[in-house]
């Protein structure tokens, strides 16, 4: 396990955001991916807005953000329903997950920290930085 002096665990977050075009890199927080290996944790918290997403970028399809955020849900949940990176173990998930890409969908830098229990802290990150 890994645990620091006050008997914290190692945990790396990232946040997911909402690049509409990619040259001009704004974005907007969306999510959060946050991974605890000694409490193999690997969750994400997301919401979509419509209307901040289109006062954002007019020509952003929620669904279509949705449904990349879903797919990022299911491979944090693992099997067969995450597609065959489902199957990987929960810290290749998150590093492919948490992977420098070009897309509409994307995570930040990864950053890591300590918490005692990552639920708690995956919902003050959400609450922090995306709502």
């Amino acid at each position: 396990m890994q645990h620091n002096m006050q008997g914290k665990h190692l945990f790396e977050y990232a946040v997911i955001r909402v690049v509409p075009r990619v040259e001009r890199e704004e974005f907007i927080n969306v999510g959060v991916i946050l991974y605890c290996a000694s409490q193999k944790f690997l969750k994400c918290n997301f919401v979509v807005d419509p209307q901040r997403l289109g006062a954002f970028a007019c020509k952003i399809d929620p669904d279509e953000i949705l449904a990349n955020l879903t797919a990022i849900e299911k491979i944090c949940c693992g099997g067969k329903e995450g597609g065959p990176i489902g199957t990987l173990d929960l810290a290749s998930r998150f590093r492919w997950l948490t992977a420098t890409r070009s897309t509409v969908v994307q995570a930040s830098k990864v950053h890591p920290g300590f918490c005692l229990n990552a639920n708690e802290t995956l919902t003050k990150l959400f609450q922090d930085l995306v709502l």
